[in-house]
């Protein structure tokens, strides 16, 4: 079925501001029914975990309930999801965590195309241990990864490849079930930058191969944390650092600290209004549907807005890989993108400019620290937004 964009629209308070908003890549907007979930949760009786009265069972509650919410949303192991504070946190953790048997010799390898949270953490890692790093480019002129290279890279002394499902700068979507079996065949371990993907699709991290996967719930419409999947097998093989009381369980022992309930409930409550947008006889299933939708949905706004950009003079549009989200990258030959920001700010239409911290990225494409003008779709996005977004380049470009 057709995405009802308009119904969709009616939960979220706060686009009731007037602001076009093509900022998803940043952080959508949040449905009313989230925030009632965290306001709920931290209102209800609320202790630490137990059994024995309501406020421990309601704490538990939020906790399993979080685990089985974003196993459902990316066919994980509920066993196998750890809780962060974002995904460049949970990074940083894992980057120590699975470094700890790295030394002269091994080798990690980063690419140029991702967030900077994917590559920094793995390079100061491999520093520490002093191991070496390899890295991967992308062709600017397609905006796609080179696999030749990565080929390449690959050897006997590949610990781990570090590698983006989507790229949050470009759109782009490197085939990572295809990357997964190149790296296991070198006897290596993968981890996916899974942010801006899980934001654009439906995923499925035993499909794509992935040993690690993070993404961050507020970019698909939750609060602010980060969350890690991986199988509880491969988990049990890390040791982190903790307190000498706290639990050894798979996955609480790299989840330091009492949990915010509040925002496990939240994200909870975020999987569970995108399942209501499809149908199905599971959440997994509704899911799947619901994605299948927004997809549809994005693609028609992006094919409308991408023919508007090409009668547009003086655009360049960066984001040109054959598979890729609805975020477009965008600069202007006599212009500067932060310009077109402020302008587009002024009438309410909110699109950032920035290198967006895939400054690896940025510097490939020649934009260096400044970045360009990032355009965003998400599932609230309606055509009126994408006409008000187009009409303002058009005045823009117009201006003196």
């Amino acid at each position: 079925m057709p995405l009802d964009v308009e119904s969709l629209r009616s939960h979220f308070p706060a686009l009731s501001s007037g602001i076009a908003h093509f900022d998803g890549p940043g952080g959508t907007q949040t449905p009313s029914v989230v925030g009632q979930a965290i306001a709920d949760t931290l209102t209800s009786p609320l202790s630490i975990r137990g059994s024995s009265v309501a406020s421990e069972r309601n704490a538990d509650a939020a906790v399993l309930g979080f685990r089985q919410a974003m196993a459902d949303l990316l066919n994980a192991d509920p066993l196998g999801i750890v809780y962060g504070r974002s995904a460049t946190q949970l990074t940083y953790d894992f980057a120590k965590h699975l470094s700890a048997g790295w030394g002269p010799g091994d080798e990690v390898i980063v690419t140029r195309l991702d967030h900077d949270c994917n590559v920094r953490p793995w390079i100061q890692a491999a520093e520490r241990q002093g191991a070496a790093v390899r890295w991967v480019g992308f062709d600017p002129q397609t905006s796609e990864l080179d696999l030749d290279e990565l080929r390449a890279a690959l050897g006997p002394a590949t610990r781990l490849i570090a590698v983006t499902a989507a790229s949050n700068l470009l759109g782009t979507m490197p085939d990572i079930s295809a990357i997964a079996e190149l790296v296991h065949d070198a006897g290596a371990l993968l981890y996916v930058d899974g942010v801006h993907y899980a934001a654009h699709a439906s995923v499925d991290v035993q499909a794509l191969g992935a040993d690690f996967f993070v993404c961050s719930p507020y970019k698909f419409l939750g609060p602010h944390c980060g969350v890690l999947a991986a199988a509880p097998a491969l988990l049990e093989t890390l040791v982190p650092e903790k307190l000498l009381p706290s639990t050894n369980a798979v996955p609480e022992r790299f989840e330091l600290g009492t949990l915010p309930y509040e925002i496990m409930a939240g994200t909870t409550a975020a999987v569970d209004f995108t399942a209501t947008l499809g149908e199905g006889a599971s959440r997994r299933e509704q899911l799947l549907a619901a994605h299948h939708d927004i997809g549809a949905h994005e693609a028609s706004l992006l094919k409308i807005l991408e023919a508007a950009l090409a009668e547009l003079p003086a655009v360049t549009v960066h984001s040109r890989a054959a598979v890729r989200t609805s975020t477009l990258l965008l600069t202007f030959a006599d212009r500067s993108a932060a310009d077109a920001s402020r302008f587009l700010a002024e009438r309410d239409i909110l699109v950032p400019a920035s290198n967006f911290y895939a400054i690896e990225a940025s510097n490939v494409l020649g934009l260096g620290d400044t970045g360009g003008l990032r355009v965003g779709l998400a599932p609230y996005t309606n055509l009126d937004d994408v006409q008000r977004l187009i009409e303002g380049l058009t005045a823009f470009l117009g201006s003196a």
